[in-house]
């Protein structure tokens, strides 16, 4: 496999280093941290089984989720 140079800034260099695990590569952290694409079509149905009630209940659960997430990223942030 071969390898690529690329050019990053130091402030998210230093974010790879903190972040990074023991005796991992940055290649190897890269790959971690960024999602890979996958096919939507396989999420298809993937609720079906459930009734109203407990789709709410999933809806209210991501939705705090995802306000506890923006808060914590925002948190973050402002420690840099």
């Amino acid at each position: 496999m071969g390898t690529k140079t690329i050019s990053i800034m130091d402030d998210v260099h230093e974010i790879l280093v903190r972040n990074k695990k023991p005796n991992e590569s940055f290649s190897e952290e890269l790959r971690r941290l960024v999602p890979k694409k996958g096919n939507i079509m396989e999420c298809a149905g993937l609720w079906a089984h459930l009734n109203d009630k407990e789709v709410e209940e999933m809806k209210k659960s991501i939705r705090q989720l995802r306000k506890n997430s923006y808060k914590s990223l925002l948190r973050r942030i402002e420690g840099l």
